[in-house]
Formats: C-alpha cells, structure tokens, sequence
C-alpha cells in the first residue's frame, strides 16, 4: 500500500473513538488525553476534520441526540475507518523500527 500518511489531527480523532463511540466535545478530551496535553483541537479544526472524515467513510454518526436545546452528533468508527486506523498504526510502527535501527547503528559506527 503506498498510501499518504494520514495528517495528526485525522488520526488522533480515529484513534479517539477506536474504543468507544464519542460527541465532539469528548472526541477533542480524549485527544487531549491521548496526547498528554499536547494537542487539543481548536472547534474549527474539529468539525472541519470530522465532517471530513465522514465524507471519506471513516467514521459514521451513531446517533444524534438532544442536549440542553441544542443537537449534538454521536460519532463512531466505521469498519473502514477501523481499517485505516490499523493500517497507519502498521505504517508508523514500521518507520518507528527504521529509525530505531538507524539510532542503534548510528551508536555502534565509529566518530
């Protein structure tokens, strides 16, 4: 597969509701927590990138509920988001190992 990298933000949502179904608000906290803090989603950003992935078949609105007067989506990984998710997981393991091999390489050669 020589597919692109997914970009950060797409994969984090992903990763987000890999274990759980999520409104938007949880889906930017479990972000933030996968990340140590390091990324918390900008509202824009959010929706911007889950309205994309739903257009691509990545994730699916579970449900659509009613919250203090206002609409809130619930969304959830689709298979083919599940998939796309295991792949980039595999892909990023893989240049992990590349750059560990060359860090212990790099220690072993000579200065």
């Amino acid at each position: 597969m020589s597919e692109r990298g997914m970009q950060e933000l797409a994969l984090l949502l992903l990763t987000a509701l890999a274990n759980a179904p999520r409104h938007g608000y949880a889906i930017a906290q479990e972000v933030k927590t996968i990340t140590d803090g390091r990324v918390t989603p900008r509202t824009g950003a959010l929706y911007g990138a889950l309205d994309r992935l739903l257009a691509e078949g990545l994730i699916q609105v579970e449900r659509e509920e009613v919250v203090g007067g206002r609409a809130r989506r619930v969304f959830a990984l689709a298979p083919a988001g599940r998939e796309r998710l295991e792949a980039e997981a595999e892909r990023l393991a893989a240049t992990a190992r590349e750059v560990r091999r060359r860090l212990t390489a790099g220690a072993a050669a000579p200065a």
